[in-house]
């Protein structure tokens, strides 16, 4: 699965640069082809940016990578309370 999220990473990440560069720097075409390029590109970018956190969080559970530094509900909060008082 982690396979198959990966070619959609890459398909999505390389349309975001493909149409985007399209949209931006087309000339010679109608409104439509350029909002078109756009919502692909925009589209692009979403699934890539989506499927991207997707394989880094199912690396960091398989152990492929090391876990973020993440803290946990009762750091976050002391560290809230702490905010509040210097403020």
């Amino acid at each position: 699965m982690r396979k198959a999220i990966a070619i959609i990473n890459m398909i999505a990440l390389a349309g975001f640069w493909s149409f985007g560069f399209l949209a931006l720097t087309a000339e010679g075409y109608s409104q439509e082809q350029l909002v078109t390029a756009a919502q692909l590109a925009a589209s692009g970018m979403i699934t890539g940016i989506f499927t991207y956190l997707r394989l880094v969080r199912s690396s960091e559970q398989s152990g492929y990578a090391r876990p973020s530094a993440r803290r946990t509900r009762q750091q976050r909060d002391a560290a809230q309370a702490q905010w509040g008082q210097i403020v």
